[in-house]
């Protein structure tokens, strides 16, 4: 009996391991991409189980111990990057410089969370110079105009789908535009901001719908909207940050592909997961809010915030603009596969990266 239930759930992990490298769309697919550190843990009890309780001078012992081990083996590999045991991808900023420095706080505030005292007073501790809120409304919208006394550069889309955006800065915005670049109910937001010292950086806001049971059946509109604007900002040299709810975790194969596409830097590569997804249960969180830049930029500190009620936990960034000190950064490389992949997924909704701002 305990060899049916070990190998029950031996055939278990395994599946959960291989099917997400599968490229289906399908959400039933994808969601795998998700809980890589749960599994992980899974595999590690489900192989000190194995040797505690089976034979081992059984031969399908040790088939069920080694497929455990390497289904452990191989959500590691994709998760071990965010962990303080991998070599950092961006540097740490060697100095403070305030006129260098672009602190961007990004915030999925729940629509129907009510609790936006707590949002206003994060922004009023931390001093952010761009606050981005995502999945707000109407309601939001009037409650956070107070920010604009000392936020007066802004963008907004308030809808009521889960995909409203607003973005309010301390610095100028120029060319702010919103798009919406996959699907009509979601929006985008792309502006350069001038630092204090006067440089100027390409930013640009996302909030790609998941798939799920409940909205796209399939990944294909957030993978699009990700490969194009990866390869939108790929063909520029200008100092770039692309921020916001990715609706994908770090270290899936999409996210992964944006980061070869883009050539943009993961600061969190080294440092640690900054899971901000699900505030409200602790052993199903993954980090699905996102900072990523180009190699302009080190990193001063990124810090997830309390939860503010939402389902999401605030993050906060702070980069310095230092090029000639980040000129070495080295971000994942594409190949040949990678490049036509993307295109494959851009062509899949007939969308270019000339349709990126």
């Amino acid at each position: 009996m305990t060899l049916l239930i070990l190998l029950f759930f031996t055939v278990a992990i395994a599946v959960a391991t291989l099917l997400p490298l599968w490229r289906n769309p399908h959400w039933s697919v994808r969601s795998f991409d998700f809980p890589r550190l749960q599994l992980a843990v899974l595999a590690l009890l489900l192989v000190f189980i194995d040797l505690f309780f089976l034979d081992l001078s059984r031969p399908l012992s040790w088939v069920l111990i080694v497929v455990a081990g390497l289904s452990l083996a191989s959500q590691l590999w994709w998760i071990l990057p965010y962990t303080a045991i991998w070599p950092k991808e961006v540097k740490d900023a060697r100095a403070k410089s305030p006129d260098r420095t672009l602190a961007i706080l990004t915030s999925n505030v729940l629509t129907h969370n009510r609790n936006v005292e707590a949002l206003l007073k994060l922004v009023e501790q931390h001093q952010p110079d761009i606050l981005v809120t995502l999945e707000s409304d109407q309601w939001w919208e009037d409650r956070l105009v107070a920010l604009e006394n000392e936020m007066p550069y802004t963008i907004k889309c308030p809808l009521d789908n889960l995909y409203g955006m607003h973005v309010f800065s301390r610095l100028p915005l120029y060319e702010p535009v919103m798009r919406f670049l996959i699907e009509d109910t979601v929006p985008s937001m792309h502006a350069l901001v001038e630092l204090r010292s006067g440089d100027k950086v390409r930013v640009h806001f996302v909030h790609p719908a998941p798939p799920s049971p409940t909205e796209n059946d399939e990944s294909t509109e957030r993978d699009a909207e990700l490969v194009i604007v990866g390869r939108s900002v790929a063909d520029s040299d200008e100092p770039v940050i692309v921020t916001g709810d990715l609706n994908d975790v770090a270290w899936s194969p999409t996210t992964r592909l944006f980061r070869k596409i883009s050539g943009l830097l993961d600061p969190r590569v080294g440092r640690g997961f900054y899971s901000t997804f699900h505030a409200d249960y602790r052993l199903l969180r993954w980090p699905l809010d996102h900072l990523f830049h180009s190699h302009h930029f080190t990193l001063a500190s990124i810090t997830r915030l309390p939860s503010i009620g939402s389902d999401h936990f605030p993050l906060l960034t702070r980069v310095m603009f230092a090029p000639a000190h980040g000129q070495d950064q080295e971000p994942l490389r594409p190949d040949g596969d990678d490049r036509g992949r993307a295109q494959e997924i851009a062509q899949s909704k007939r969308a270019s990266k000339k349709d990126v701002p």
